[in-house]
């Protein structure tokens, strides 16, 4: 097929307009879509062309906000809300029989939530907040509503999860298995659990897509927008716009090519594997990370 070649400054309408055609008739679920984030943005998009998009959150009056400014944007899209606390296994477990009642299969779950870094802090399952947002809840997520991601799939056609990763998997020293389940305060440091968290989504894909074998294919990414310690554009690096900060999550979504590399790490908008680091592209890492996941979820995760 004939596509436009993709680069930093790529915008995700451009990306959804040269895959209009795969995106059409297609269920979509997206978590973490308040306002003017790089969800919100994938999720408008994608909403012009899709069958239907699912927008999820924790709070109810900001969920409500964002389907009122994407059906205001775009009066033709098909929004359902869904209230999800990804930090709650209990509230994700809610969230998927509501979802798994929907008569519709679901094609692509994205996962984009995301837990800023911050002080040191428990879910109400005593995990940490940032691994148990970003990677725990998405994990639980992704198993239960697996049935309906498998329905959707077809002899032309393969479900796909993304991960909405970051250029940190390759900072710190990987995942720390040792306090995936038993987190301690004195050896936690903000950054290096976010690091963790991005790390724990790039390996996520890849042993999905491994285990899944081609019934469903798994990616992660790097959005971009990338800022210093600050807040404030890096010179150094390249600085996006939210329009170009979700291209890459609808790329990982649709394009076709990616079928040939199921858990291939994405950066503006191409398969971008050479940027992983070691611990995040490990195959016995992800391994690891899937068996310890399911011991903490208290359910196995089988095909």
């Amino acid at each position: 097929m004939s596509v436009p070649n993709f680069s930093s400054s790529t915008t995700a309408d451009e990306v959804a307009t040269a895959f209009s055609n795969e995106i059409k008739g297609k269920n979509v679920l997206i978590t973490g879509t308040s306002l003017n984030g790089i969800g919100f943005e994938a999720a408008r998009i994608i909403s012009k062309y899709a069958n239907l998009v699912i927008i999820t959150g924790y709070n109810s009056e900001r969920l409500k906000l964002s389907e009122d400014a994407i059906k205001k944007d775009v009066p033709s899209a098909n929004i359902r809300p869904l209230l999800l606390d990804l930090s709650s296994l209990a509230a994700v477990r809610k969230a998927a029989v509501e979802f798994n009642a929907y008569l519709e299969p679901l094609h692509v779950l994205i996962h984009n939530a995301v837990a800023p870094a911050g002080p040191f802090k428990l879910t109400i399952d005593n995990l940490e907040s940032q691994m148990a947002t970003n990677h725990i809840g998405p994990f639980l997520l992704t198993k239960l509503l697996a049935p309906k991601l498998l329905a959707a799939g077809s002899e032309t056609y393969t479900p796909r999860v993304i991960f909405v990763s970051s250029i940190a998997q390759a900072s710190g020293t990987g995942v720390n298995f040792s306090t995936l389940a038993h987190p301690a305060a004195e050896k936690y440091n903000s950054f290096d659990a976010y690091f963790q968290a991005k790390t724990a989504n790039v390996l996520a894909a890849i042993e999905l897509s491994k285990r899944a074998k081609g019934r469903l294919n798994a990616y992660s990414l790097h959005p971009g927008r990338l800022l210093d310690s600050d807040g404030k554009p890096n010179p150094q690096m390249p600085w996006k716009t939210m329009a170009q900060g979700a291209a890459t999550t609808v790329a990982a979504a649709f394009d076709p090519r990616l079928d040939d590399t199921p858990g291939a790490f994405l950066s503006d908008c191409v398969e971008a594997n050479k940027d992983l680091a070691t611990h995040s592209s490990d195959p016995g890492n992800a391994e690891k990370l899937w068996t310890v996941t399911e011991d903490i979820i208290g359910e196995n995760f089988v095909f």
